[in-house]
């Protein structure tokens, strides 16, 4: 009975904590756990990353970033093949084995445009700058902390939603009770028809005072199938 009594005790107690934090408030505390000093606004530096997927070769990635400069630049190894993509504020220079702005015939053979090259500088920029990002303009933040528990452990949930402009997605965020660690984030396309995808982030590295996820492990949200995993390296 006495367990019972605690058991109730500490439901009352979450629920009770839910109700009084809000959105905002949650994403502050979570943004002072990842980065403390408030680094990111003017991150400058370097993250290697490999990618691997199932049955395909690593995808080796050396990524500069320079946030106050608005300069990224991604150089990507897969077996003998490296590219490159340079962001310099609007240009763009495209690199293929050593072969600056390679002819539009090889780029259409690699699937190389200025547009991927924007589309890798907002992938690596937001996913390695959250839950930072979460503050840029067009971010629609819920007021209302939802506790739910995903994969045997309970956390606090942010849902979060995008200006028309911004986005379409809804993406839920879940930080770790105690910590306020960002632990796992998922996205749907339409929520009803349970698509997108989930990440499960494990281990850090700290990356210029920010403590980033070192492991983001994908998989679908309709069957749990694996896609990848992106391995952040410690900074040289």
């Amino acid at each position: 009975m006495k367990h019972f009594s605690l058991l109730l005790f500490v439901l009352f107690v979450s629920i009770l904590h839910s109700q009084e934090l809000t959105g905002p408030q949650l994403l502050d505390k979570t943004i002072t756990y990842h980065d403390p000093n408030s680094n990111w606004k003017t991150f400058n530096g370097s993250l290697q990353i490999t990618m691997e997927i199932p049955e395909k070769p690593n995808r080796n990635s050396d990524i500069y970033i320079d946030l106050p400069k608005q300069f990224f630049s991604v150089k990507a190894t897969i077996e003998d093949n490296v590219t490159e993509y340079i962001v310099n504020k609007d240009s763009v220079t495209i690199i293929l084995n050593a072969v600056k702005n390679p002819s539009e015939s090889v780029l259409k053979e690699n699937r190389l445009s200025k547009d991927r090259a924007k589309l890798y500088k907002n992938y690596y920029t937001y996913l390695y700058g959250l839950p930072m990002k979460l503050k840029d303009e067009g971010t629609i933040i819920s007021d209302k902390v939802m506790s739910k528990t995903f994969k045997g452990k309970s956390y606090w949930v942010l849902k979060v939603t995008y200006r028309k402009d911004v986005g379409d997605d809804i993406w839920y965020f879940y930080f770790d009770k105690n910590t306020f660690a960002m632990e796992v984030y998922q996205f749907f396309h339409e929520e009803s028809k349970n698509d997108g995808e989930y990440i499960l982030l494990s281990g850090e590295e700290i990356i210029n005072g920010i403590k980033m996820p070192k492991n983001r492990a994908w998989y679908m949200n309709k069957d749990d199938k694996y896609l990848g995993t992106d391995i952040l390296h410690p900074s040289k």
